[in-house]
C-alpha cells in the first residue's frame, strides 16, 4: 500500500460506503497514535497533540487548516493551552473514509 501521507484526498460523493473494518485495520498501522472513537453514532479518528504553550498550539492549528483547505477535507479542531485535538470524519457518509486516514497521516507529518 502506498504511504497515506503521499496520497491525495479524492472527492467523496456521499453514496460511497464508509471504510470497512478491514480497511480501517489496513490504514491504522500508518496512523498508530489515532483512536477510532464514536460520537453521535458516527465513528471518527481523533488525536490530541501536546505543545509547550498556546502559541505553538495555535500555529499547529493553522498549519492543519492550511493543509485541510488544500485537500478540500476539513477536521474539527479544538485548540487549547498546550494542546490541539484534531478529529477527522467524512460528513457526507457519516463515517470514516480513506480520506480521513490520509489527512490523519498528513497531520502527523505536520507535528513532526
Amino acid at each position: 500500500m502506498e504511504p497515506l501521507v503521499q496520497m491525495k484526498c479524492v472527492a467523496c460523493r456521499g453514496d460511497e460506503p464508509p471504510a470497512s473494518a478491514a480497511e480501517i485495520a489496513a490504514y491504522q498501522p500508518q496512523t498508530p497514535e489515532w483512536h477510532v472513537i464514536e460520537r453521535d453514532n458516527i465513528p471518527r479518528l481523533e488525536r490530541v497533540f501536546k505543545f509547550a504553550n498556546f502559541m505553538q498550539a495555535l500555529a499547529f492549528t493553522n498549519k492543519v487548516g492550511e493543509v485541510a483547505e488544500m485537500e478540500g477535507h476539513h477536521p474539527a479542531l479544538l485548540t487549547e493551552w498546550g494542546k490541539v485535538t484534531v478529529t477527522w470524519w467524512t460528513h457526507k457518509i457519516k463515517g470514516l473514509h480513506r480520506n480521513d486516514f490520509i489527512m490523519a497521516a498528513k497531520t502527523d507529518q505536520l507535528y513532526l
